[in-house]
């Protein structure tokens, strides 16, 4: 198996399930790198992963008529 070493825009919204808007504005503020080869925009994988393992825990409560 081959390791993917850096994702298209459009592949990083479906492995990472974030929004073209979203890795965008990431980008645009240094959290996730981004590089050019000719047109393309290309994301570092390690970037992508580190990008998402930094993002805070969920804070999920379900309220009494879910939990009944």
């Amino acid at each position: 198996m081959t390791e993917i070493l850096a994702h298209t825009i459009a592949d990083a919204t479906k492995v990472s399930g974030l929004g073209r808007t979203t890795l965008y504005e990431a980008i645009g503020a240094g959290k996730i790198a981004a590089v050019k080869a000719g047109n393309r925009t290309l994301i570092p994988a390690e970037s992508l992963r580190a990008f998402i393992a930094g993002l805070p825990a969920a804070d999920i409560r379900m309220t009494r008529k879910a939990a009944a």
